[in-house]
């Protein structure tokens, strides 16, 4: 008979079960109660306390049953309740066990806010996130991909398992609360001799950032968005759909590489700038009201310890320094970390 019951129990689905828990305890505390009212002070939290401690098999022994019916009552509670908390603790365990395979197999929806979204698994990208772990504390990162399991395990790193050209997809991955997106590349398509075409590779990263686009148009604010492409010609191509900036991948190395042959050590120089590791780095600052033109701006900056090197794409700033600088301008210098903290809270205020 208690084997059938314990059966039957382990057969209930969760969402019956725990209420079912819940009812036993309260009804199992009810007899108690009133079987031994001085026992339990003719208190019922006092009985539900009681009933909990000896199903728990902690066993305080501040109260215990005086009565030959209250004896036999607990000898009934413990051969039904003891398994009843047993598999009450299996199936506790088997939810935290099912979660943790919907959280590893990407199944699982993201709920964060201002996180990054990675689309695509490969070096690049496992790159990237060493490198966003590491030089931001806080940030956490959602990846995209189709792989079996989640290709990393970090504790701000979550895997979302889906096909990144589907709006659903992108949705389980919070786009809409995203700080950022960086779309890499098909790895799987640049590796297969069949499709190597640098149009097919593109064309899968226009498609994603299409899908990105039909869902942009239904938020408040839009999401920074930063393309992998194989061929900076297929550019014009992502024309109608929002992405904010391009990797051109193919022209950055042959350009470095050429580059490498007639400025000695460039390559160096480009390595350094772009590293965690290097003191100096390239940051984007406000416009302060005093600075009226890019001669303002630079003499000021340098003063300060950082150089101005660009307005949005436009390096040639040393050209042009008596050009009064536009209200939408967007500069750029090269300083320390330090230095563009100061500075960023004098143009704040």
């Amino acid at each position: 008979m208690i084997k059938k019951i314990v059966y039957y129990l382990i057969k209930l689905k969760g969402r019956i079960f725990i209420p079912f828990a819940l009812a036993y305890i309260l009804i199992v505390s009810s007899i108690a109660l009133y079987l031994e009212p001085q026992t339990f002070e003719a208190s019922y939290l006092t009985a539900v306390y009681w009933v909990f401690t000896t199903l728990a098999t902690v066993g305080f022994g501040d109260y215990a049953p005086a009565t030959d019916a209250g004896k036999a009552f607990t000898i009934g509670l413990y051969i039904t309740g003891i398994g009843l908390v047993s598999v009450f603790i299996g199936k506790v365990i088997a939810s935290v066990s099912h979660i943790e395979n919907l959280r590893v197999g990407g199944k699982m929806k993201y709920t964060g806010k201002n996180h990054i979204i990675l689309i695509g698994w490969s070096d690049k990208s496992r790159l990237a996130i060493q490198e966003v772990l590491a030089s931001d504390p806080s940030t956490e990162i959602v990846i995209i991909d189709q792989v079996e399991k989640a290709p990393l395990l970090e504790e701000r790193l979550f895997y979302i398992r889906g096909d990144a050209t589907n709006e659903e997809t992108l949705l389980r991955a919070n786009l809409p609360k995203a700080k950022g997106v960086i779309i890499f590349a098909d790895q799987i398509t640049q590796d297969t001799n069949a499709t190597k075409d640098p149009l097919l590779v593109d064309g899968k990263t226009l498609l994603i950032a299409t899908a990105i686009t039909s869902i942009e148009g239904k938020m408040k604010t839009p999401v920074h968005v930063t393309a992998e492409v194989m061929n900076q010609n297929h550019i014009r191509l992502f024309q109608h759909v929002k992405v904010d900036e391009f990797i051109p991948t193919q022209e950055m190395i042959s350009h470095a590489a050429v580059r490498s042959i007639y400025i000695h050590g460039v390559t160096h120089l480009y390595s350094e700038l772009m590293s965690r590791s290097c003191p100096q780095g390239m940051f984007e600052i406000q416009k302060l009201p005093e600075w009226r033109t890019y001669r303002d701006a630079f003499m000021d900056l340098l003063n300060k310890g950082a150089t101005l090197v660009a307005d949005r794409g436009d390096l040639a700033i040393n050209h042009k320094l008596d050009v009064p600088i536009p209200a939408d301008a967007q500069l750029y210098v090269i300083c320390d970390e330090h230095t563009f903290s100061r500075i960023n809270k004098e143009c704040v205020h």
